[in-house]
């Protein structure tokens, strides 16, 4: 485990990039070690978001807490009380959102506290987590003003992470919520950072570099699953097509200056593994690439 931050060392401001964490599941344990590195290194980004496992990181930044950061996507993630096919035939999902959004942000483990969302709070760095909103297929994400206690904010994270098949729906206000990477960005919240009028990212993903998701081979099939739930069936079906196109948007922006992209080199797992050391190894390849490309990102974040 990482020691807690320095806080000796002088903060590095770049209030004018957006920082942005792609989902991925069990895979976000690699780019959690990009998380501890910002923390390690007192960083403040302008703006950050995220979708997915990724609000989970947007969350840990913002509460600064090294050990919780890397808990939350190993230690705990593990956990038989997190999930699994057994709370997935139990009707509780393949990860049980109420343990893992109710339960562990208010519990003391062994090596950390509870989730300091005070430090949040606290925090001047405006951000953004993304659901879908299953009745209208709208988009909606939500900042520090949605949020008064820690329960509002992990009932939105959990919002953001609810996968269709492997999660129920998250319930906001009388309406259900999916996992945000069904939206127009396909899960990589560019969209939410330009809307909040940043033309400069830094951007965490979990796919290696050129990867394109494909194309439904079987759309009759998909419909029929979801026949319940058209509008989520076709946001399904819409997920390649959407964020293809984010990330050709994002390779423009590289070429323009305007984007860095951190690719992981290294990815072992999956976004569904329960292996505890296969995913402390994870964490440790993300945390290792993330120190080598340390001072790329400062040379981006200062120009």
């Amino acid at each position: 485990m990482n020691a807690p931050a320095d806080d000796s060392l002088p903060r590095t401001k770049a209030p004018k990039v957006a920082l942005i964490f792609e989902g991925g599941g069990m895979r976000n344990a690699y780019t959690a070690g990009c998380v501890t590195t910002l923390l390690e290194e007192r960083i403040d980004v302008g703006w950050v978001g995220g979708i997915s496992a990724g609000s989970s990181l947007t969350s840990n930044y913002l509460a600064g807490d090294i050990q919780r950061n890397i808990g939350s996507m190993t230690t705990i993630a593990v956990d038989p009380k997190y999930g699994g096919w057994g709370s997935f035939f139990r009707g509780r999902g393949y990860f049980d959102s109420e343990y893992i959004y109710h339960t562990a942000p208010i519990t003391t483990f062994e090596n950390f506290g509870p989730f300091r969302f005070d430090n949040v709070m606290q925090s001047q760095i405006p951000f953004r987590i993304g659901a879908l909103k299953l009745a209208s297929d709208e988009m909606v994400y939500w900042g520090r003003e949605d949020m008064t206690d820690v329960d509002s904010m992990m009932t939105r994270v959990r919002a953001s992470s609810s996968l269709p098949g492997l999660m129920s729906p998250t319930i906001i206000d009388g309406e259900k919520y999916v996992d945000g990477a069904l939206g127009p960005s396909g899960g990589i919240p560019l969209d939410a950072a330009e809307a909040d009028g940043f033309d400069k990212f830094l951007v965490i993903r979990t796919r290696p570099e050129g990867f394109r998701r494909e194309e439904s081979t079987r759309p009759g099939l998909v419909r029929r699953v979801f026949r319940k739930e058209p509008i989520l069936a076709e946001a399904i079906l819409a997920r390649p097509t959407r964020y293809n196109a984010t990330a050709e948007k994002l390779e423009e922006y590289e070429r323009q200056g305007k984007a860095l992209q951190f690719f992981p080199t290294d990815m072992r797992i999956n976004n569904r593994e329960r292996n505890l050391d296969k995913v402390l190894e994870a964490y440790r390849l993300g945390y290792e690439q993330a120190q080598r490309e340390l001072p790329r990102w400062l040379e981006f974040l200062q120009a």
